[in-house]
């Protein structure tokens, strides 16, 4: 089967999300699609199989398979969109979160996402002795969203992977009011064998949420402030719906030859 390596979320490669896109004609073993997420050792490899109701999607980590996973779903649709449906410019997949939309629109590729109830919950001492700074406010939802004062505190912390792993939420995420964008964030996935996602799509349903109702405005410019950072375009929908977009590059095509 055909492997592609996409960087998601920015316009060069070698930065934004790298994500591994298998494309397949029929599902192998769970355990064969776990072996081949471990070996790419990527924060995420995407499989994807054609069926009668389109197309059916699921992400892998090294340790598990999630519901949702944004910078795979962009660099899935980066692929389907330039390598098997040329002339289509959006396409549909079928996924553990229900059917996601991505259309493309210019250089971005829109993808149209749940967002997530979230709860305001105390801020404790494990959440500051996880991140080192205490955070001055915090909300969960399918992740945690802890917020600073300063885009300064959340560029440079260097938080206790161990520590993270007893606090609440599938992801632990920093983030704070940015300077040249609305907000600056970073994702860390101890819970998922990943100690920090460059650029989280998924953790953006619930950060650009957030971020829009503290400032007021429905289109969060958002910028994941990870080693290899990235740029993320948000737009709150209304109805538990979410637009989040973002470029692509592609990195690699490979062949898997191994039997799964």
């Amino acid at each position: 089967m055909k492997q592609y390596i996409v960087d998601a979320f920015t316009n060069k490669p070698f930065s934004g999300n790298p994500a591994a896109v298998c494309v397949m004609e029929s599902w192998p073993s769970e355990e064969a699609m776990m072996k081949l997420a471990m070996e790419n050792n990527l924060s995420e490899t995407a499989f994807i199989v054609k069926e009668e109701a389109g197309y059916h999607l699921r992400w892998f980590t090294p340790g598990t398979e999630v519901e949702l996973c944004g910078h795979a779903t962009l660099a899935s649709s980066f692929v389907i969109l330039n390598y098997y449906e040329q002339g289509s410019e959006c396409v549909q997949f079928h996924t553990l979160s229900g059917v996601l939309t991505v259309r493309r629109n210019g250089n971005l590729y829109e993808m149209d996402f749940p967002t997530y109830e979230l709860t305001e919950i105390p801020v404790t001492d494990a959440m500051e002795q996880a991140f080192g700074i205490r955070p001055r406010k915090a909300v969960l939802g399918l992740d945690l969203v802890c917020v600073f004062d300063d885009e300064e505190q959340v560029r440079q912390m260097h938080p206790d992977q161990g520590l993270l792993m007893k606090i609440e939420g599938r992801i632990q995420n920093a983030t704070a009011p940015g300077k040249e964008t609305d907000c600056v964030s970073r994702s860390f996935c101890p819970k998922l064998s990943i100690a920090e996602d460059p650029v989280c799509g998924s953790a953006h349903c619930q950060i650009a949420d957030y971020w829009s109702g503290e400032l007021g405005k429905k289109k969060i410019f958002a910028y994941q402030a990870s080693k290899r950072g990235g740029y993320l375009y948000c737009e709150l929908l209304g109805n538990g719906r979410i637009s989040i977009s973002g470029e692509a590059a592609l990195v690699a095509v490979s062949e898997v030859v191994a039997t799964l």
